[in-house]
């Protein structure tokens, strides 16, 4: 269904490091940055990236939105949430853990990017 998912970013280079950490925490490598300021991250299921708004005006985060990214293990959404909080994230919701809910038991841990945007490791527990 998606192609890509582009956030904006006050500082770049902040965001860059915040999400290489955490992609790395996933396997994924270093984001590329293009002559726009905007800097990529391609994997085969599709591409995440952030950059300065194009109008100028400051990046800010959508209220009630929520960006999620699947997780192979609890135990990848832990290293994920530790990156992210050691690179300039801030935890948010509950710590991490499984929530039991109308899609099942779900494993989850939420942070906030250096701009602010929502984002959840979502692992999806053996029934």
């Amino acid at each position: 269904m998606f192609s890509h998912i582009m956030v904006g970013a006050n500082d770049t280079a902040a965001s860059k490091k915040f999400y290489d950490a955490t992609f790395a925490a996933m396997g994924i490598g270093p984001g590329h940055a293009d002559d726009k300021g905007r800097v990529f991250w391609m994997t085969p299921t599709g591409i995440f990236a952030i950059t300065p708004p194009i109008d100028g005006n400051p990046a800010c985060h959508g209220n009630g939105s929520t960006i999620g990214f699947a997780m192979a293990s609890p135990a990848m959404a832990d290293a994920w949430h530790a990156a992210g909080v050691a690179n300039g994230g801030t935890a948010i919701e509950d710590p991490p853990g499984v929530r039991q809910g109308g899609m099942g038991a779900l494993y989850l841990a939420y942070l906030r990017d250096p701009a602010g945007n929502k984002l959840c490791a979502l692992h999806r527990m053996p029934a």
